[in-house]
């Protein structure tokens, strides 16, 4: 369920199904009964396990600092359905989401799509009236049969794969690699971070069948660590900049930035915009994304590691950020995941774990969480946010994690004061 989404849909009489359906007919059609605003757009496309959402905020803030408008849209939400479609990082207003919904009930579209594939029309419309320069677009799941699926991008990026949605993608790396490689298009480069070989190989089989370039990190562009900044190196382009620093911690984020430039670099291409060196650094010190290893109150973190290979991230980061510390764990995840590969990560640095229930039809419950760790000192946690509240003045490192769905509902309360989840 998509928060307040449901909202617009009852107020304009327009119904969608609250359910998943991979496949691009639906879509198609829809589309095409409003115009096809997603032919009018230059887009980047973007699909992959972890790293989509960090990756496109380092290329939002870049290309804004080149002054171009830019419109966003990912997903899940972070608070509500707004925030998943955004033009300068604004998500898009009640009087515009009342327009685009006028527009798809005045094109006959109720009862033909998902809430997913109603919203990705949602957004290309009002990236159309926000006249934007570039749209972001984040696939939902997969790529292949995906609703964003139906653009033709400057340049596609897959970040990452790994095991995820196994239900729907098939339950190896190669039938997940499949879907995400869906996204190539025909002569349009693909920049890719740093794949499992049997996922690469397929992502470089479909690109020399659709005769795009790939772009790939450690390949044609690579990041040189400094003690206290980054070198960004395309030997591709002859494309050297120094002295970067982020704000967006972690070692994986070096990888999600190095993508995020040498995507811009293709967008600035196919635009015409002239490169400017400060521009890329300025955009990379002043990106930051909610959720991803975010200090929301003095010694409390919220980050979004959902599977096995976010959570490896996760550790990485406070090995990283925290080394020696103590950390205690506070999780919700939802109950498709691989909920006991995310704890076998978390306990290699933690003995200390709450687990709590939250509000998601798909939620594994906090019991039984519990009974998938070993940590030796765990517990159910019934009042979040005093806890959270206590955790920070007694400067106890604490880390909230697991489903993005959790950290909207906790961070709603946590930050409007209210003592109860």
């Amino acid at each position: 369920m998509i928060p307040q989404f449901d909202d617009y849909k009852k107020k304009w009489a327009l119904t969608s199904d609250d359910v998943i359906k991979p496949g691009l007919t639906a879509i198609e059609e829809a589309l095409a009964l409003v115009g096809n605003p997603e032919r009018t757009l230059q887009i980047v496309h973007l699909a992959g396990t972890n790293g989509k959402g960090s990756t496109l905020t380092f290329l939002e803030s870049i290309a804004q600092e080149h002054g171009l408008k830019v419109g966003k849209f990912m997903s899940p939400c972070i608070l509500n359905v707004h925030d998943q479609i955004q033009v300068m990082q604004q998500p898009i207003s009640a009087l515009e989401m009342d327009r685009v919904f006028q527009q798809m009930k005045d094109a006959g579209l109720s009862g033909k799509l998902t809430d997913f594939e109603l919203l990705t029309v949602a957004a290309f419309l009002h990236f159309v009236h926000c006249d934007v320069d570039i749209a972001l677009i984040e696939a939902g799941m997969g790529g292949l049969l995906d609703s964003t699926n139906v653009v033709q991008p400057i340049v596609s990026i897959i970040p990452s794969i790994a095991l995820e949605h196994t239900k729907f993608l098939g339950p190896t790396i190669e039938s997940i690699a499949q879907h995400k490689a869906g996204i190539i298009k025909q002569h349009r480069p693909v920049v890719i971070g740093d794949l499992p070989c049997e996922a690469k190989n397929i992502i470089e089989r479909e690109a020399n069948a659709k005769q795009a370039p790939v772009l790939e990190l450690n390949k044609q562009f690579h990041i040189v660590r400094r003690h206290d900044h980054e070198n960004y190196k395309n030997d591709n382009l002859d494309v050297h900049i120094t002295n970067l620093t982020r704000h967006m911690k972690g070692p994986h984020q070096a990888n999600n930035m190095a993508l995020a430039i040498t995507a811009f670099l293709e967008v600035a291409t196919a635009l015409n915009v002239a490169i400017n060196v400060a521009s890329i650094r300025h955009g990379i010190e002043m990106a930051s994304i909610l959720g991803r290893f975010e200090e929301v109150l003095p010694y409390i973190i919220f980050d979004g590691a959902h599977n096995p290979a976010s959570a490896e991230k996760l550790v990485e980061t406070v090995h990283q950020a925290f080394p020696n510390e103590s950390i205690t764990f506070v999780v919700g995840i939802l109950g498709d995941k691989d909920v006991k590969g995310v704890l076998q990560y978390l306990e290699q640095i933690s003995e200390t774990f709450y687990f709590v229930d939250f509000d998601n039809p798909r939620a594994m419950s906090a019991q039984d969480m519990l009974a998938l760790c070993h940590a030796p000192q765990k517990a159910i946690l019934q009042n979040t946010i005093p806890f959270l509240q206590q955790q920070s003045e007694k400067k106890c490192r604490t880390i909230v994690t697991g489903s993005l769905y959790l950290l909207t509902e906790v961070r709603g309360s946590l930050l409007d004061g209210s003592g109860h989840r």
